[in-house]
């Protein structure tokens, strides 16, 4: 197992890149400030070094707000009171670092604020029950119940949230007003849409729904719940907000 200074000690690191990527941004981007020990915790158990930008973002960020906060990326975690849950925290780590345990699913990397998952595969997608590649995103897609390959790596995920291009993405699950709406809810809170997301009603007529912020665990909690009992198959482990 690598130590803390192998891993942060490199000559290309990837904040300075992520940080031009977030100034560039089309879309509004909120850096979290950083909680340095959290951060490093996570980087440890990740074995990730700061030349990734899972790495960049563990070491440099209390997280990513994108597009009016409609995305949430984890990081490292932020100071007190309430932020964005770190990477650590939001996937089980343990206290102390143990080199034996990986996530064997995946990594979740981000919620939205409907409850969808951006997860990294693990080692053997197939296993878990998810589509794609060792390696690349997944994503728990909140109106349908099923994961959904990306076919892209981290990085590569990272850029493209930043890109401007989530509109057409999130088409059919963004209503007239998502902006205030998503803007206005707490870092610890979701939106919950009634009737559900995956209902026909919802599909036909987003704008007709009823929305408002509940927290982040009651979200992902309902849609895993449904999923479970009714949809597709279970969807395993989508994050602990």
């Amino acid at each position: 197992m690598r130590e803390i200074d192998e891993l942060v000690g490199v000559d290309d690191a990837a904040w300075p890149v992520l940080r031009e990527m977030v100034s560039a941004s089309p879309v509004p981007v909120e850096v979290l400030p950083a909680d340095v020990a959290e951060g490093r915790r996570s980087l440890l158990q990740m074995q990730v070094t700061a030349r990734s930008m899972l790495g960049a973002l563990a070491l440099h960020t209390g997280g990513l707000l994108v597009d009016h906060g409609w995305v949430r990326v984890f990081g490292g975690g932020a100071g007190e009171g309430e932020v964005l849950p770190s990477l650590a925290r939001v996937n089980r780590f343990p206290d102390d670092v143990d080199p034996l345990r990986h996530p064997a699913a995946g990594l979740v990397v981000g919620h939205d604020v409907v409850g969808g998952v951006f997860a990294l595969n693990g080692g053997d997608p197939v296993a878990a029950g998810r589509p794609g590649q060792p390696g690349q995103m997944t994503y728990f897609a909140p109106d349908t119940l099923a994961w959904e390959a990306l076919e892209m790596g981290h990085s590569a995920w990272v850029s493209w949230l930043l890109s401007g291009r989530l509109d057409t993405f999130y088409d059919g699950l963004r209503w007239p007003g998502w902006r205030e709406e998503a803007a206005a809810v707490g870092l610890s809170q979701g939106i919950t849409v009634y009737p559900f997301l995956w209902s026909e009603e919802a599909q036909t007529d987003l704008s007709a729904t009823h929305r408002r912020p509940v927290p982040m665990s009651e979200v992902i909690g309902t849609a895993a719940d449904f999923a479970r009992r009714s949809g597709p198959a279970d969807p395993g482990f989508l994050g602990e907000v």
